[in-house]
């Protein structure tokens, strides 16, 4: 019989305390949630900055679905490309100072779609060892020769880049996703620069919350479009919506639009969706006393950690990770916060390193000092029970 394996490697996963299982939520997104009849605060969402269930975000969506309807009926290249498509591709082509933005159905969908149609056979992808699966999962399948540096280090990367060929390809996440650190994208950008090879920044963490206007790390850092030729943004973190971005040049942009099949055969994304990104872009550059009251969030974060004892990873972002190590006990630790009222994901192998499993909590605009106050005390005495 067909793939009788399968029903023992779901029974090995649980053993290891690797299995993984989905949560409902009957409440909208945001800091409480409502889960299995109880209410929780959520330090584990991507909504950085408070804008998933923000009131004008929400009435910008049903204005835009009461004039364009729900689905988008097509590709981008049929008949699926609205005016409120194309005005957020202008405006976020203005917001992160590129030639021009195109829109993905998805961060995984854009990562896979820009890297198979910039490199392919007898070219060179380079990546950092910790990048997101979507950009692994780009590199395995343009079929260039595959080529992983060291994290954050650019003498390795110079090396590897030394002895490429063909068109070469650097590619890396902003900030990264399960650690919470930056990658240094001025040292990336001149190394690059100086192998004649193209950058790639995935920024899907540092949209909206890093730089003085939430243009992420690349505006953090004062690095244009000659320094990083391509950049990824997602719009469901820091804009709280739904989809990803593309930014670049003309010629990348037109490139994307002729050749990327993630683009080209699948439904674009819902008008109303674009027209509720655009509500959230206006906020995002407006209020940016939400950027000031998260950065003063994880910095009482961090203290109250480090007065605990707590093993936390450097990172001056949202994402504050807590090394546990085995994955059983992360999940322990995880079970005992909700049942403290916090929720709080357990991250464990394969997503992260064998011994490496660990608590992602995420802070929020939407979050107050009571709330993070809340969450260490819960930390303190499951720590002292746990042993």
């Amino acid at each position: 019989m067909a793939f009788t394996h399968l029903s023992a490697k779901l029974t090995q996963l649980a053993e290891q305390g690797l299995y993984r299982s989905r949560r409902v939520i009957d409440s909208p997104q945001g800091i409480r949630l409502h889960l299995d009849g109880s209410s929780v605060i959520n330090f584990c969402s991507n909504d950085y900055l408070g804008l998933a269930n923000h009131p004008a975000v929400v009435a910008a969506f049903k204005t835009a679905a009461d004039a364009y309807g729900v689905g988008s009926g097509a590709a981008h290249l049929v008949c699926g490309h609205s005016t409120a498509h194309h005005a957020l591709e202008e405006e976020l082509a203005a917001f992160t100072g590129r030639e021009r933005a195109l829109l993905f159905s998805t961060g995984y969908m854009a990562n896979i779609g820009v890297i198979t149609a910039l490199v392919g056979r007898g070219d060179t992808v380079l990546e950092d060892r910790l990048n997101h699966a979507s950009l692994l999962d780009g590199g395995l399948a343009s079929n260039a020769a595959f080529k992983r540096y060291a994290h954050a280090d650019t003498a390795h990367l110079a090396q590897l880049l030394a002895a490429a060929a063909g068109n070469k390809l650097v590619v890396t996440d902003g900030v990264f996703s399960m650690d919470g650190d930056a990658a240094p994208l001025p040292e990336l950008a001149r190394t690059a620069k100086a192998h004649q090879a193209w950058l790639m920044v995935d920024d899907a963490h540092g949209l909206g919350v890093l730089g003085a206007h939430g243009g992420g790390l690349l505006e953090q850092f004062g690095l244009g479009q000659d320094d990083v030729q391509v950049l990824m943004g997602t719009l469901g973190k820091g804009f709280g919506t739904f989809g990803a971005f593309v930014a670049g040049s003309e010629l990348l942009i037109e490139t994307l639009i002729q050749t990327a099949r993630t683009y080209i055969y699948t439904t674009a994304l819902p008008p109303a969706v674009a027209e509720a990104t655009r509500a959230s872009l206006r906020l995002v550059q407006a209020d940016t006393w939400r950027r000031d009251k998260l950065a003063a969030l994880i910095r009482q974060f961090r203290s109250g950690a480090a007065q605990l004892g707590l093993q936390l990873m450097p990172s001056d972002s949202p994402i504050q990770p807590l090394i546990i190590g085995d994955s059983q006990q992360a999940v322990a630790y995880s079970q005992a916060l909700l049942a403290a009222g916090f929720l709080v994901s357990a991250i464990r192998p394969p997503t992260v390193a064998q011994g490496t499993a660990r608590l992602r909590v995420t802070l929020s605009a939407g979050h107050d000092e009571t709330m993070v106050a809340g969450l260490l005390d819960a930390l303190g005495a499951i720590r002292v029970a746990q042993g």
